[in-house]
């Protein structure tokens, strides 16, 4: 009997290196099943316990895929990183076979474009990803850091002392930096969504949205 998408927690996850096997655990965590598939036996054994279930398979093969009932999930995670021909390749069964909701790893953003060219519906660069991440949060002063897409980003910073103890709809500081204000959060007090009535005290602690230059700037100013 086929499963509705909304009640399908049925995951496949290609590659059980770093990336897949994190992943893969961490869905389970979650209540997930996961299938994990490696060609590399050792790698299998050492989740067989941690995942709902393991095989030993060359994702490479479209037989192969077929067998283990690949066509049957509705979402796929291709975590295959350093050999770009399997993982092309994997993508690429993945999609002939009609699998809705595909992501894939990639090393390089050209390696990204390819699996985006072959109907990857999501690509996700875990390392580049998070080098760019870090490298924000060292030279900066954010305290955290996501880039939502190329050139838009998420910004946690302290609020700065030109908006402090000032209404947030009076002080400009969309027009002026560029940016909006989301969330704010006071010491030993969670986050809660800003209005334009919110008013930042010292050390307090904001999320800010806008283009990734205009973010960084902002979190300069403190």
């Amino acid at each position: 009997m086929q499963r509705s998408k909304t009640t399908d927690k049925r995951v496949l996850v290609v590659g059980l290196g770093r990336f897949g096997s994190s992943l893969a655990t961490e869905l389970v965590d979650h209540g997930w099943e996961v299938l994990g598939v490696d060609s590399n036996p050792r790698l299998v054994q050492a989740y067989a316990d941690a995942l709902t279930h393991t095989v030993v398979a060359d994702s490479t093969d479209d037989e192969a895929l077929r067998q283990i009932g690949a066509h049957e999930f509705s979402r796929a995670v291709v975590a295959i990183g350093t050999h770009l021909e399997e993982s092309i390749l994997t993508t690429s069964l993945l999609v002939d076979m009609g699998v809705p909701h595909i992501w894939a790893k990639a090393i390089s953003r050209r390696h990204g474009r390819i699996l985006q060219q072959i109907g990857a519906h999501n690509v996700v660069l875990p390392e580049h990803d998070m080098g760019e991440r870090v490298a924000h949060l060292v030279s900066g002063r954010m305290l955290d850091y996501v880039e939502i897409e190329e050139d838009f980003a998420l910004g946690k910073t302290r609020a700065p002392r030109e908006i402090i103890g000032r209404k947030l709809g009076e002080t400009g500081i969309r027009a002026n930096h560029g940016i909006t204000v989301v969330c704010i959060k006071r010491h030993g007090a969670q986050f809660t969504y800003a209005t334009a009535d919110t008013v930042p005290q010292k050390g307090d602690i904001i999320i800010v949205a806008g283009k990734t230059e205009r973010v960084e700037k902002f979190a300069e100013l403190n």
